[in-house]
């Protein structure tokens, strides 16, 4: 069993002092559950549960009775906790008299009298009134106090109407300062006015006595017939005469007053209709009181006015009121009516939805307003969803764009992110933008990208009041901001619990139509095949750029902050969420085919410039490509709240890594291989940049020189900053990246390595056998040597030149290339040695001496495999004896 309750306490009423029909405020504590709980409340006696309307449990308010003590206390009475007590008091003050002359501005009832005729009371005729000025004279109030003329006279009273009336009292509250000259005059007064109403009883007398006469006439008649005649017949015919006389006389009265006693009782019917015309002319003026105010829109005033004939008339047995109630029902269904469609209807602001929901809530009509105004506001949001998808792709058709009126939210001051694109973007592909926002931007911007800036700022606009409208709803703050209508808000939270997943259905179909509408607009790809058409429906004539991806990434991420902000559940979120993890894919996957792209035609800049290091510009465009690309992924590697990386699937890390490192053979294959004509034979089109630098005096030996230094630079210095670039952002797999990389490099610099050797070494190589038999030569018959042939002369100025083509371009390759050509020359000339039969002692002497001139003179460049041919080039030689020939 649940504790009773405390019994009523009233700690405070306010005002403390009043009038009848004072309006008060009751507080205190245990005021009861409910209008329902509350039975009674007394007030100085007086019963005042007629007026009073229950707040809450600590507040009552009501009107002050015709109480019959003039103070006393104030009693609450419930069901649940039973009869209360007070701990203030209110004072009853009486009202002043108001006679009919005096001015107010409020009517005064008329005084009752008991008309002993009709058997009932009457009004009064305000003529009959005694006058409120008695004397005649002036009146002038004192200023003595009420309480202290109270004490003065006890039980007394200065009305001199009533019965203990004082006239002492009266003269010292109206006529303290008056001369006595002037009470005089009043004494005067009073005299006329009793002979007054004497002459009036006389004169009642004086319009009776034809009457009387005429009586007097009749009787003196009978009595001396019945003296002359002195017989039964005469007797008999007299009391017929005496009979027919008074029935005259009868007669006579009747027709004399009749017409005066129907005038008074027409006069009494008209004023009683009068006074129920006034007394109740709130019923009657309230059908036409509620037209206008509807139509002035005041429809709290209506409300209050019904609720009030609702308590007064609601059960009334009177046939005229129930017709003039019935009335007003009729008004107020069609205000229902009214307030209903304006509730539905589209747009309206989430101030308008709440007063018309309570004001409904207030008129008790049927259903549930408030829901049917949260199903309204769902489809009309989707509704608009959709018709911003059909205008926008009406208008890439070449249909004209139709502003309806449903799309004109441009009065939504949400700053555009695509106002600040062109200061954020690192790449310019695809379109030129300037600096800030100019006023065509439309006109710039794809139409998809526009329509998502539209839906994302539809959306944002019209959810947020949505929201607000449903937590409304939830906690009951529709029907009252206070606790003042306790039970509509239980029945309100009652439903919300009931419907929560009726509202997490709505709220996830608007996301998933966000969803399916983006993706529709920018990853048709990724929608089923039957979402195509209801979602879709775009001309992709080329998909959008990496650049444009991240702005429609920004926007739809400034959408999901705002829709988080509103303390949505994040699982009905998550399908954004979703949305974004894949344009943010897409937007790199995008980017880094763009970025492959532009280091295709880097060749074009190449200018064959070559610096101090001997590098040209080449590397650092390539380095620079990269890095701008990577700077521009960088808000879309960023994961903000509630995101995930986009590296979490193992499939997107190889896609990216595959590109990455389609980006670097790119740049080896189109800047190196395709840039140097003779060599642009592995390519499909081998004439691609073959026009290029027609006119530069570079040979291709110089360019494939210059390519090796950009490959070794690239190696060393590039590929590995780009790498660091890499894993700065987050990058996956960067190891593998680099590893296939430095692979591809090495193999391209391998082969053009052995294509400069090839075209350098092989000269030199062939020009040796000729030039050791020129002049028809014989290691077996020769002369005493004298120094070296011309043959090693030529093959080392042949080197040198070699030597000195290589150290302009780049000192670095000198050794490389050197040894190279040491190793070429030294193994053709050991394999030429080799090859002969037999030497004389001066062609021994004379092979011994170019071969040793020629290893000293390259020595710096020996390796060991030009040392061993050198060595196996002497071994073929046969040995010194004499010391002179060594020497």
């Amino acid at each position: 069993m649940s504790r009773a309750r405390q019994p009523p306490l009233v700690t405070g009423i306010s005002p403390n002092e009043g009038i009848s029909w004072t309006k008060v405020t009751i507080r205190g504590e245990n005021l009861g559950t409910g209008p329902t709980d509350l039975i009674g409340l007394t007030i100085c006696g007086h019963n005042c549960l007629l007026t009073a309307e229950w707040m809450s449990a600590s507040k009552i308010v009501c009107r002050v009775g015709q109480a019959k003590n003039d103070k006393g206390d104030i009693i609450v009475t419930t069901k649940s906790g039973g009869r209360g007590t007070s701990t203030v008091s209110f004072k009853l003050l009486k009202p002043e008299k108001i006679g009919i002359l005096d001015q107010s501005a409020v009517w005064v009832d008329e005084m009752n009298y008991y008309d002993m005729r009709t058997d009932r009371n009457k009004g009064i005729p305000p003529l009959s009134l005694r006058p409120a000025n008695p004397l005649g004279i002036e009146i002038d109030k004192g200023r003595f106090p009420q309480k202290d003329l109270e004490m003065l006279f006890p039980g007394m009273s200065a009305d001199f109407t009533s019965e203990n009336f004082s006239a002492a009292w009266y003269l010292i509250e109206n006529h303290s300062t008056t001369s006595f000259d002037q009470l005089k005059m009043a004494i005067v007064n009073l005299k006329k006015q009793a002979n007054k109403k004497n002459e009036g009883s006389l004169a009642y007398v004086k319009g009776g006595l034809s009457t009387f006469f005429e009586a007097q006439d009749a009787l003196s008649a009978i009595h001396q017939k019945l003296e002359a005649d002195g017989t039964e017949k005469v007797e008999g015919s007299m009391t017929q005469k005496l009979e027919n006389v008074l029935n005259r006389a009868s007669n006579t009265a009747d027709t004399l007053f009749q017409e005066v006693l129907g005038r008074k009782d027409k006069a009494d019917s008209t004023r009683n209709a009068l006074n129920v015309l006034q007394r109740f002319k709130f019923l009657f003026n309230l059908p036409l009181n509620i037209e206008r105010n509807i139509q002035k829109g005041d429809y709290d005033v209506v409300i209050n006015d019904y609720e009030k004939a609702k308590s007064l008339f609601g059960k009334t047995e009177v046939q005229v009121f129930k017709k003039y109630y019935a009335e007003v029902e009729t008004r107020i269904e069609a205000l229902r009516e009214l307030l209903l469609d304006k509730l539905l209807e589209t747009p309206s602001t989430l101030h308008d939805q709440k007063r018309y929901i309570r004001y409904l809530s207030d008129l008790h009509a049927p259903g549930d307003p408030a829901w049917q105004c949260i199903g309204a506001q769902h489809q009309w949001i989707l509704q608009l969803m959709h018709n911003c998808k059909e205008s926008y792709v009406k208008e890439q058709k070449g249909t004209s764009l139709l502003h309806c009126s449903m799309l004109d939210l441009d009065s939504d001051v949400r700053p555009s992110p695509i106002g600040h694109l062109s200061q954020t973007a690192s790449l310019k592909r695809g379109s030129s933008f300037q600096s800030g926002r100019s006023d065509a931007w439309r006109y710039k911007a794809p139409q998809q990208v526009v329509f998502v800036e539209k839906l994302t700022k539809l959306v944002v606009s019209q959810l947020p009041n949505f929201w607000k409208l449903w937590i409304s709803y939830v906690n009951g703050s529709l029907f009252s901001e206070t606790a003042e209508k306790s039970g509509q808000m239980e029945k309100s939270k009652k439903n919300a619990r009931q419907r929560q997943n009726d509202f997490k259905k709505m709220i996830q179909e608007v996301m998933h139509s966000l969803e399916k509408l983006i993706r529709g607009a920018l990853l048709p790809f990724s929608l089923k095949e039957g979402e195509s058409r209801l979602y879709g429906g775009w001309e992709m004539k080329s998909e959008l750029s990496g650049q444009w991806l991240t702005h429609v990434i920004q926007t739809v991420r400034l959408s999901s902050e705002s829709l988080t902000a509103l303390e949505i559940p994040n699982d009905m979120l998550q399908i954004i969420q979703d949305l974004i993890l894949d344009l943010r894919v897409r937007c790199i996957i995008v980017t880094l085919q763009h970025t492959a792209e532009d280091i295709k035609r880097l060749a074009e800049k190449e200018d064959w410039v070559v610096d101090n290091e001997g590098l040209t510009s080449l590397p650092s465009h390539f380095e620079q490509c990269i890095v701008h690309s990577l700077q521009s992924l960088k808000t879309v590697l960023d994961c903000k709240p509630g995101e995930a990386s986009v590296f979490q699937q193992q499939k997107i890390q190889e896609d990216v890594c595959q590109l990455s490192i389609g980006i670097f053979q790119n740049h080896l294959c189109y800047s190196f291989l395709n840039n140097i004509p003779s060599l642009s034979v592995d390519v499909s089109s081998p004439d691609l940049f073959g026009s290029i630098h027609e006119d530069s005096s570079l040979t291709s030996e110089q360019r494939v020189l210059i390519a090796l230094s950009n490959c070794r630079y690239l190696e060393r210095h590039t590929f590995l900053n780009i790498a660091e670039h890499f894993e700065k952002h987050g990058f996956q797999g960067v190891d593998k990246i680099t590893q296939v990389s430095v692979e591809s490099l090495k193999e391209l610099d391998q082969r053009l390595f052995e294509m400069y050797i090839e075209s350098k070494a092989d000269p030199i190589v062939g020009s040796l056998e000729p030039g050791i038999y020129a002049g028809y030569f014989d290691w077996k018959d020769c002369l005493v040597p004298a120094g070296v042939r011309n043959y090693l002369k030529e093959a080392l100025v042949n080197i040198i030149a070699v030597h000195a083509e290589v150290f302009t371009i780049s000192k670095d390759l000198v050794p490389r290339v050197m040894s190279r050509i040491v190793e070429a020359v030294s193994e053709e000339l050991s394999r030429l040695m080799q090859c002969v039969s037999s030497f004389s002692k001066n062609g021994a002497l004379q092979a011994r001496l170019e071969i040793c001139a020629l290893r000293d003179t390259v020595a710096i460049y020996l390796t060991p495999d030009s040392n061993s041919s050198f060595k196996q080039a002497l071994e073929a030689l046969p040995q010194i004896s004499s010391g002179a020939d060594k020497k």
